[in-house]
């Protein structure tokens, strides 16, 4: 009988945990007890690249040690367990690897074609995000939608709603086109004028979705990088909400849409609105290399084929340039406001020489974060069939946590048990450097996403765990704009209706209070490791940094349960639980 134990998330078996700097040696230890004559290697692979089978060292205990040192490529490797067992004069191979969920205990497999490997992150250097950003309290603004203090329009042939009450609608042809885009109104002043209201919150930094000149009431279709989109207000009133912001110990974060513009745009000039200039008006135009014509003027590259939104290539000098080069790039003139920082749309859709031109341009100015938008696991991403590398060092500080709101919404509408929710955010822990794990922009909603009131059902015991959940796990929490003053609504456009500033949810706005404050007062939660728990019923975590340590027990079911230390189940040894455990329930927060 053969038995076999590994468990990347357990020192007694590897060492480092997670993912490393360049050029760390890393220990791997495989305990193996069988009655035959056994050989064990691990099989390590990089990406896509080369593979070695590396033979392991047989020690005391049945344990097989293996040290490596030569894993010295920026990215990830893949790797798993061969064992050969020898039965007299037969031979038998088999192979240990992963589970479907990445890391922790593994699974025996027959044959190596059906191996999930475990991986391995091996980064460049550490990111240090600016002080601020670690400790802050996010709220991602839809500007069309929050707040006016005045009306006054500039577009031409746009509608807008009556009353602020309107449910969201967009004006379609037949064929599913927008014919007009309806705004709200809301602008500048309006959210200076709200900043008490923010502070009351206990909100710390404004990430703004666009804010350029364009045609639509999202602004992702940019007409014009160097000017404020009219409806918003000038560039006067701009400076004045950043210094406001500035003088109420707030920052703000703008979004940098530099994949693709609008067809409308000066850079393109569909309809020649711009002089005539762009690059479908004329192939002299300076901005014609920016943009990839199949058939000039009609057939072109468009932003998954929405043929309102040409796409830009960015390996373009000339257009590298014009976003961050040049003295008076687009970057330059709005960093020279005072914003903190950028948020970039559709990263994996950005050339990381791109990126990490934005983000030497960045490095030029202190406190500045580098943040992009990204929908799975960042440290695993092929995009156009590469790897990714932009987290691995001199690109992005942190990316768009949208697997953790993945999670949570799943185990908060019964889609999976806290054993496999543990297990997800472990891993994700395990591949990311440490540094952007704890530096990731955390949500439970946003623009593109239904309401978290409406995805729980409209459940305030459910909003309650989620909002706990976004505030205290590894990660910058960021609030969506109206989701603690109750607004529901499925996908765009019914996620981006106006704030009820006349009908705001007291009850949800005190919860989502309740759990800054705790943000707040735990500084663990902006710098602590975490060890997870789980039982049938509790999702829990421990959050510590060798000087502060808190604990998070998180009931899931929809009835009261009696936490029992030896029902639960830790995924790793990181702290001697069960003293502090026990103890811990003095004076910590519970969470019924």
């Amino acid at each position: 009988m053969t038995e076999i134990i590994y468990n990347s998330w357990v020192s007694k078996y590897k060492r480092q945990f997670g993912a490393v700097l360049v050029g760390t040696a890393l220990e791997f230890d495989v305990m193996l007890k069988s009655d035959h004559q056994v050989e064990v290697n691990i099989v390590v692979q990089f990406e896509t690249g080369f593979k070695a089978y590396e033979k392991m060292t047989a020690t005391a205990d049945h344990t097989y040690h293996i040290t490596l040192t030569n894993l010295t490529e920026i990215g990830f490797y893949k790797y798993y367990f061969e064992i050969i067992e020898f039965d007299g004069p037969h031979k038998y191979r088999y192979f240990y690897g992963a589970t479907d969920i990445g890391g922790g205990e593994g699974v025996i497999y027959a044959d190596e074609i059906s191996v999930v490997p475990y991986t391995q992150t091996i980064f460049l250097k550490s990111e240090k995000a600016p002080d601020w950003y670690r400790e802050a309290i996010f709220y991602q603004i839809f500007p069309d939608s929050f707040a006016k203090k005045y009306f006054f329009n500039q577009k031409d042939n746009i509608f807008f709603y009556g009353k602020e009450t309107d449910p969201p609608y967009y004006i379609r042809e037949p064929n599913g086109d927008i014919t007009h885009w309806t705004f709200y109104g809301g602008n500048f002043l309006g959210i200076i004028e709200k900043i008490p209201y923010l502070k009351s919150l206990g909100v710390t930094a404004l990430y703004l979705n666009p804010i350029f000149e364009a045609r639509s009431s999202h602004r992702y279709d940019t007409s014009d990088y160097m000017q404020i989109d009219t409806v918003l207000g000038s560039e006067l009133e701009f400076k004045q909400l950043v210094e406001a912001l500035h003088q109420n110990g707030m920052r703000i974060v703008l979004d940098g849409v530099f994949s693709h513009v609008g067809r409308n745009s000066k850079y393109f000039d569909f309809d020649g609105q711009f002089g005539g200039q762009g690059a479908y008006q004329t192939q002299t135009s300076p901005y014609h290399d920016w943009f990839t014509f199949y058939n000039y003027p009609n057939d072109y590259k468009s932003w998954w084929g929405i043929k309102d939104l040409p796409t830009i290539d960015k390996t373009n000098e000339s257009f590298q340039q014009f976003i961050y080069g040049k003295g008076d790039s687009v970057l330059n003139k709005w960093n020279s406001f005072g914003v903190d920082g950028w948020r970039l749309d559709v990263a994996d859709e950005l050339p990381d020489t791109f990126i990490k031109g934005i983000r030497d341009n960045l490095e030029k100015m202190p406190d500045k974060v580098l943040i992009g938008e990204v929908w799975e696991d960042a440290s695993r991403k092929i995009a156009y069939e590469q790897y990714r590398k932009y987290i691995y060092g001199d690109g992005l500080h942190a990316t768009m946590n949208y697997p953790f709101r993945e999670i949570i919404l799943d185990l908060l509408t019964g889609k999976t048990r806290p054993e496999v929710a543990a297990k997800k955010v472990m891993q994700l822990s395990e591949n990311y450097p440490k540094d952007v794990f704890l530096n990731n922009f955390n949500n439970i909603g946003t623009h593109d996403t239904e309401r978290i009131l409406t995805m729980l059902g409209e459940s305030i015991p459910k909003l309650n765990i989620a909002v706990g959940l976004l505030m205290t796990l590894p990660g910058v929490p960021t609030i969506y704009y109206g989701d603690e003053a109750g607004l529901t609504g499925h996908k765009d456009p019914e996620n981006r209706a106006f704030f009820p500033w006349n009908n705001i949810n007291e009850e949800t706005k005190k919860l989502y209070q309740k759990w800054v404050e705790i943000r707040k007062a735990t500084p663990v939660l902006t710098s602590g490791d975490i060890s997870l728990f789980y039982s049938n019923e509790i999702f829990g975590f421990i959050r510590t940094d060798g000087t502060q340590t808190a604990l998070f027990v998180f009931n899931v079911s929809n009835q009261g349960v009696m936490v029992d230390f030896k029902e639960l189940t830790f995924l790793t040894e990181s702290i001697e639980v069960e003293p502090f455990f026990l103890a811990a329930f003095e004076s910590v927060y519970k969470i019924k």
